[in-house]
């Protein structure tokens, strides 16, 4: 059978999978819809957390990043994996015990404020709109290679398969689709793991082969070799970092804080049955999630090796099939700059408008948006970061069904969250702003319609934003980590913790945090990317380590605001002792 057919009926058995789940799990209820009921066992939700959290930016990007980036690229390691940590020791317990649909439900009714309630929502769509870009881009990326269409074509048919299942099903039918999903994703990221690292050093086990010595002979450690190959060929050694110590911290932070902040993974710590149950299914995760991230650094590593030793100096008419594959797709691309007809990789721009390899992006992602040849730089192959986990086993050689199993992966990977975050824009529209604030004489069964509708159109400005994207998929995720640390986590983290914080601080820290970080954000990604050189960021920072200032300024207004203004009434005092106690903890309610 051939490596396409098998590719064609790995995906469709995944796509019949979900589809079906969604159709024996469909909603009926908005309890279902929001919560999946509020019943699902602590595994169950582990396992869904996990799928929700690894998306197209973990599963296909992150890996990438780490390979082309090296020691610069750990950044998004160390900020992901322990972000999570934060959100399961700090948040979850106490949002589910608090009893909630919706991250905007629980700031309007701790900050008893209608107006408290609509800003978060706000501050949601921002948040869930750019992380979506990242996945319906990894989406048409994974469709537009391996099912050979176009990646527009590639969004639109991601987009339908979303749509069928996160609007019939809600959040019930989500959340065991995703538990299916992860079941997929991660062993289709393992799978090729084991393969490669076996190949490349003779460990199995790639967490171990990353610190073993490579098979050639030379008693080279693979970082060894991956330094001084790289130095060869102008490019910094892979162990070293071209990042600013202050940049490297602010990434790092606003990527944890941000976690803490985000909707679509904390509405998850609802849909369980009690407190105890959140803490458990928070543990469950970092369980699952552990399993990949600790294999992406081997996984980038033996990417740039397999990479190099494949494209550099071979001649073009004998260039491997992986090669012509994804270079159909715009995706890689070479240009016979000395008429040798071979492929010269070597640091820079092999085309002009190119995205080059210290991190800087193009126009439209890193899809090749230009055909001018760069003359300057004597690089001649250009290569999408984001195609490095899917083409590593063509690169390696593998067997087909490693390759078909790969692609039904990264589907899996970034419809699973592009389905949590639709739901949660969904929720937040027809539950806070209709039920809570504008319309709430709303029947539940005009309520369900309504976050159907919701759903609807946010595929629609999602589909958009994937075929149009801001930047490459871990970098537009970046961006809304950073809008999530500077909005809605400090607003978060002041309503359990600080009893003293009224509605007056949490929707001015709000309003400042989050204008302030999407202004920052939008001039140098949008409006004047020409200008987005380390010179001029403000104290050396970049756009995805900005969230941290608007953090910063968030919590400030907030005390300023809160000490300027009333106190909090008494009952919202007792409501907060009380989610904080853990005495009957197990008798939270959803209401």
């Amino acid at each position: 059978m051939s490596t396409q057919t098998l590719i064609y009926l790995f995906v469709g058995l995944s796509f019949s999978l979900y589809i079906g789940i969604a159709i024996w799990t469909r909603a009926g209820s908005t309890k279902e819809f929001y919560i999946a009921g509020g019943g699902v066992h602590p595994i169950f939700n582990g396992m869904a957390t996990a799928a929700d959290w690894m998306s197209a930016a973990s599963f296909i990007s992150m890996a990438g990043i780490i390979a082309f980036a090296g020691f610069d690229g750990s950044v998004y390691l160390m900020g992901w994996t322990g972000g999570y940590v934060v959100l399961a020791l700090l948040l979850a317990p106490y949002l589910r015990k608090f009893g909630q649909f919706t991250v905007p439900d629980f700031i309007g009714t701790r900050y008893y404020s209608k107006t408290a309630r609509v800003v978060a929502v706000i501050c949601l769509i921002f948040i869930s709109f750019t992380y979506i870009a990242g996945q319906m881009r990894g989406v048409g990326i994974v469709f537009s290679r391996f099912l050979d269409v176009p990646i527009t074509l590639g969004v639109i048919i991601g987009m339908g398969i979303v749509f069928f299942y996160a609007v019939l099903g809600g959040m019930k039918g989500v959340t065991y689709t995703q538990v299916a999903q992860y079941c997929v994703l991660i062993f289709a990221y393992m799978v090729p793991a084991f393969f490669i690292s076996f190949l490349i050093t003779g460990n199995p086990i790639p967490q171990l082969g990353l610190g073993s010595t490579v098979n050639d002979g030379s008693g080279l450690y693979v970082l060894q070799k991956l330094d001084l190959v790289l130095q060869d060929m102008g490019f910094g050694a892979y162990t070293d970092g071209s990042k600013s110590m202050i940049d490297v911290f602010c990434i790092t932070a606003a990527l944890m804080v941000g976690t803490a902040g985000l909707p679509h993974v904390i509405v998850r710590f609802f849909t369980v049955p009690k407190a105890s149950d959140a803490r458990k299914s928070a543990g469950w995760a970092l369980i699952f999630i552990a399993l990949l991230y600790t294999t992406a650094p081997a996984i980038g590593a033996f990417a740039r090796i397999n990479f190099i030793e494949t494209v550099d100096q071979t001649d073009y008419a004998e260039a491997p099939e992986w090669f012509k594959n994804w270079e159909t797709n715009d995706l890689i691309a070479w240009v016979d700059k000395n008429d040798d007809g071979k492929m010269k990789y070597r640091s820079g721009d092999a085309f002009t408008g190119s995205p080059d390899f210290t991190g800087e992006t193009g126009k439209s992602g890193e899809r090749l948006i230009a055909n001018e040849i760069n003359a300057a730089s004597e690089n001649e192959v250009y290569v999408d970061k984001d195609i490095m986990v899917l083409a590593n086993p063509e690169i390696a050689n593998l067997p087909g069904w490693v390759i078909a199993l790969v692609a039904a992966g990264g589907l899996a990977a970034a419809l699973s969250t592009a389905a949590g975050l639709l739901l949660v824009i969904s929720s937040s529209i027809s539950h806070d702003l209709l039920k809570q604030t504008f319309r709430p004489k709303i029947t539940e069964k005009g309520e369900l319609m309504a976050a159907r509708i919701a759903a609807t159109a946010a595929i629609v400005v999602a589909g958009y934003l994937g075929i149009y994207p801001p930047g490459w998929v871990a970098q537009v995720v970046a961006f809304a980590f950073g809008l999530a640390a500077a909005s809605l986590f400090p607003a978060i983290f002041m309503g359990i913790f600080w009893k003293s914080m009224n509605k007056e601080g949490a929707i001015a820290g709000m309003i400042s945090g989050l204008v302030f970080s999407f202004s920052y954000i939008a001039y140098f990604k949008l409006i004047s990317p020409e200008t987005n050189i380390a010179a001029n960021w403000l104290f050396g920072i970049s756009p995805e380590g900005i969230g941290v200032i608007g953090m910063i300024i968030n919590f400030a207004v907030a005390i300023g605001v809160s000490k300027m203004t009333a106190s909090p009434p008494l009952e919202v005092l007792k409501m907060i002792d009380s989610i904080r106690v853990p005495r009957g903890a197990g008798d939270a309610s959803v209401h």
